[in-house]
């Protein structure tokens, strides 16, 4: 008699992603494209890497003296305080106070991970985690699956084609006392300075945590300091709270996943606290982070001449990108595309919301073969000379044509 399989009850997930590109990939038409890649892209269509990122890992590599044994669970201590001072500027008060810290953590979501782990553990009030960005975030599955109730919204008005500061604010008032917040990339806030303290004050009297991400620090802007800023507010503002500091998109080390959670705590002997819990959630998770990143890393961060160099790329980066929407925009006015386009240029980052529905998102994915997320947020450095007159004309013919003209 065959012995029946452990695993025959076992269903098939719920693909997260990967079938657009799937898609794509299966599609045999010489003109295709996709703008749904997660990481920056060049003028010639490969993943962007700084060149100073290019330039030392050969160097690392080719270096005798290095030591490749375990490193400690926290990771590296060099890499840590170069990326908190990244973070919050190198003169910061609260690093001279030392009541920052950090873990080197594991992928993307590793920070999400550890972060959720000693949260459910240590702050029992809170078990309601809301969750704002411009899109679907993978850390609500990290906190759903750690048990918490996730609440999820979006900052971007459909309807009116912007973002809308509102949202933040609105959520934050509905919240019960000792939630958690999350907030996707805080550079994308477009929050005044008023509403901010707003915030704030209705944060602190229900003592909501704010847990926070920081995607692609420099990518929003092209200034480092610009897109941290409201970081740095929250810190004299005295706020304790988490942040996850990832470091593999505006240095092009994706294929590593490097980043950190950070911890920013009211004093050194609180921190001190923290750090030594998350150290023991750290070591059951992944005992020891991975290195050559955060080498790389460390060592174009402590160099000024080297980092001088990864600015540079990073600001000529978010040029390219501002003027890619600028032809965007252009070449639909000149088109005479229906509607207003400014929403365009009035986003920051690489990714963007064109401002199409359903029906016209479907008409280029099937009759135009252009791959595009169903929310419609595209990759703007995926466009380029070679493909931006088919694709600007393609949103043309599909507005067009589902208008009836």
């Amino acid at each position: 008699m065959p012995t029946l399989s452990v695993f025959m009850d076992v269903p098939m997930a719920h693909k997260l992603e990967g079938s657009l590109l799937k898609s794509y990939k299966q599609d045999d038409y010489p003109k295709k494209m996709f703008l749904a890649y997660r990481v920056c892209m060049t003028e010639d269509g490969h993943p962007w890497v700084s060149p100073v990122v290019s330039k030392l890992r050969m160097q690392i590599a080719q270096d005798p003296s290095l030591n490749y044994e375990y490193t400690p669970v926290m990771g590296m201590k060099s890499f840590i305080q170069a990326s908190l001072e990244l973070l919050f500027g190198k003169h910061s008060q609260a690093i001279v106070e030392n009541r920052v810290g950090g873990v080197h953590t594991v992928g993307d979501n590793g920070a999400f991970q550890l972060g959720a782990t000693f949260l459910r553990t240590w702050h029992h009030d809170s078990q309601i985690v809301y969750i704002i960005s411009l899109q679907k975030e993978l850390h609500g599955l990290v906190f759903q699956d750690m048990g918490f109730t996730v609440y999820e919204y979006s900052f971007w008005d459909p309807k009116r084609m912007c973002m809308d500061p509102n949202i933040l604010i609105s959520v934050v008032k509905q919240a019960p006392r000792g939630s958690v917040l999350a907030v996707g990339n805080i550079a994308d806030c477009n929050l005044t300075q008023s509403q901010w303290t707003k915030l704030m004050c209705i944060m602190k009297s229900k003592q909501i945590f704010p847990f926070f991400d920081i995607p692609n620090q420099g990518f929003s802007s092209g200034d480092l300091n610009e897109d941290s800023k409201i970081l740095r507010y929250f810190v004299a503002k005295g706020f304790e709270f988490f942040c996850s500091q990832s470091l593999s998109k505006n240095f092009g080390i994706y294929d590593e996943g490097v980043g950190i959670l950070v911890v920013v705590a009211r004093s050194n002997q609180h921190l001190l606290c923290v750090l030594s819990q998350m150290m023991t959630f750290a070591h059951v998770l992944w005992y020891n982070p991975p290195t050559t990143g955060a080498r790389i890393i460390t060592s174009i961060l402590c160099n000024p001449a080297l980092q001088g160099e990864w600015k540079h790329s990073l600001k000529m980066v978010v040029e390219n990108i501002v003027l890619t929407k600028e032809k965007v925009k252009e070449k639909l006015r000149l088109l005479g595309t229906p509607g207003s386009w400014d929403h365009i240029t009035a986003q920051k980052g690489t990714h963007s919301y064109l401002g199409l529905n359903s029906q016209q998102l479907e008409y280029l994915v099937k009759k135009k073969h252009i791959y595009i997320p169903k929310n419609g947020r595209i990759n703007f450095t995926s466009i380029n000379a070679n493909n931006i007159d088919y694709i600007t004309q393609s949103i043309n013919e599909a507005i067009l044509f589902t208008m009836g003209l």
